[in-house]
């Protein structure tokens, strides 16, 4: 999860994050490089006196100047359509997990199962325990095994709330009369913390979500208790 005055992403957790962080540095990397060429040439400009009235005018800068933005264009957005491919791809999905939004807490259902559904609300300030975290603690946290292909239908009840947990680059609008669905896949065991990334009520902010990813043997005897 983030720490205090962090400046850039959490750390992935998930292939799609991975390269969503690639994509990020190798467009920051143009950024960068675009903007140092402006610096150098605005101070050029401002340093100096010398004018050259071949080069304002002449058909081969004006060629190299249009056709250079459009190449930088095709550098970004190759790698960005790729990205756009692969999340949208869903291949052969183990399990299936639903999600319902309402104002203000999640349900959760495991459609492979019988009978496995339950709701996820915050725990309040006052019923917190030691080491817990304030404002993103549940009382039924998601549990979901890792290195397994999941399928998540995102919807809603009642208004617009979106399920997003930043460290596995997941963020599906839960819309109502709508069933968005996202895949989900971890590398590694842990807490992962997200909240509802939509504008949906005055207790937005008390809507957090817990994702815990475990070995598929814990997952077995987990889904086993609950049912």
């Amino acid at each position: 999860m983030a720490y205090p005055f962090q400046l850039g992403f959490q750390d992935a957790t998930s292939p799609i994050m991975e390269e969503l962080l690639h994509f990020h540095d190798h467009t920051l990397m143009i950024v960068f490089l675009i903007s140092s060429l402006v610096l150098y040439i605005i101070s050029l400009m401002l340093t100096t006196k010398l004018t050259h009235t071949s080069t304002m005018d002449a058909q081969e800068v004006e060629t190299i100047w249009t056709i250079l933005p459009a190449i930088i264009l095709i550098l970004i957005a190759l790698p960005s359509l790729r990205i756009l491919y692969m999340m949208d791809e869903i291949n052969n999905p183990s399990l299936t997990v639903k999600t319902m939004g309402h104002q203000w807490y999640w349900s959760y259902e495991y459609t492979d199962y019988e009978d496995l559904s339950f709701d996820s609300y915050m725990v309040p300030t006052q019923e917190l325990k030691p080491g817990e975290l304030r404002l993103l603690e549940v009382d039924n946290r998601v549990v979901l095994p890792m290195e397994v292909t999941i399928r998540m239908l995102v919807s809603s009840e009642d208004v617009l709330h979106s399920w997003a947990i930043p460290s596995l680059g997941l963020k599906t609008d839960a819309i109502p009369g709508r069933l968005n669905q996202t895949t989900l896949m971890g590398t590694r065991p842990g807490l992962y913390y997200g909240q509802c990334s939509e504008i949906c009520g005055s207790n937005h902010s008390f809507m957090p979500i817990v994702l815990e990813l475990v070995p598929l043997s814990y997952f077995e005897k987990w889904s086993a208790s609950m049912l």
